[in-house]
Order: structure tokens, then sequence, then C-alpha cells
């Protein structure tokens, strides 16, 4: 008989918008925790008709997928790929406008469809402040992803 494991409840900690990366539709996305306080990502609308993915993508991938990449190279949303194998193509372009947003990235002055790498401090220090909070609390009943190693 196959074994069937469950894996924890997500808590939104924040719901927000944002513009995409071509600008032609706004993004709703949540930032979330697992019980284990994994910070978690996830697109849940577009206004454009893109498809993409609604599945949550643990914080601790996306910075895998950063540090895997050499070291002169910038971030680019084919980098995020992988975390959505067999996925639309818009979601690493949306989870990467989701990064932006929350000030994790941000464009290259000569190339702005390739991103640097920002520090977390300030990000961590405001989602350590959702998770603090009893305000609102919500569940979502979905699972989260499995971190996808590469």
């Amino acid at each position: 008989m196959k074994q069937v494991t469950t894996e924890p409840d997500i808590r939104i900690l924040k719901v927000a918008t944002c513009p995409s990366l071509s600008g032609k539709s706004t993004l709703t996305y949540q930032i979330g925790c697992s019980g284990e306080s994994n910070i978690q990502f996830r697109v849940v609308t577009n206004t454009g008709g893109g498809f993409f993915s609604k599945e949550w993508i643990e914080l601790s991938t996306i910075l895998e997928a950063f540090n895997e990449r050499k070291k002169d190279k910038p971030i680019v949303s084919l980098l995020l790929y992988p975390l959505f194998k067999g996925k639309s193509l818009n979601t690493p372009a949306f989870l990467l406008a989701v990064l932006k947003q929350e000030g994790l990235v941000s464009p290259l002055e000569d190339n702005p469809k390739h991103y640097t790498q920002l520090p977390s401090d300030a990000f961590m220090a405001d989602v350590e402040k959702l998770m603090q909070s009893t305000i609102d609390p919500k569940v979502d009943g979905s699972k989260k992803s499995k971190s996808k190693k590469f």
C-alpha cells in the first residue's frame, strides 16, 4: 500500500500586488510560512491572459537557484524555471516580479531584463514581524510544493 505523507499548512502572512515584469498585467501574490517557519511565495492571480502555476515555492529554494548560477551572471527569469518543471513559462517571470516588488532583486541599470540579488535583511525583518503578528492569521489548506533540487 502506498504511504501518503502530508505536508504542513501554509499560514498566509501577506497578500499584495505588483506589476508583471512586462508591466502589462497586475499580479496578486501571497507570502506565507509553514509550521517550520519556511518562507514561501506564490502568485494567485494575474489580470492578463498568461497562465501560471499557483504552487508555493520556498525562499530557500529560490536562493539555492540564485547561488547555483555563476557569480558573474545576472539573475534572469529562466533561472527559476527548474522550480516549476513542466509548468508555464510565465510562472518564473511572475515570481521574479514578486521578488522585485519585495526588494529581493533589482534590475541592472544597463539591462533592465537582468537582475541582481539584494540583501534580504529588510525583507526578513518585515516577514519576522508578520510571523509574530496574530492579526488575521490565515491558513491555506493547499499543500506547499516540495523543494526542488537541481
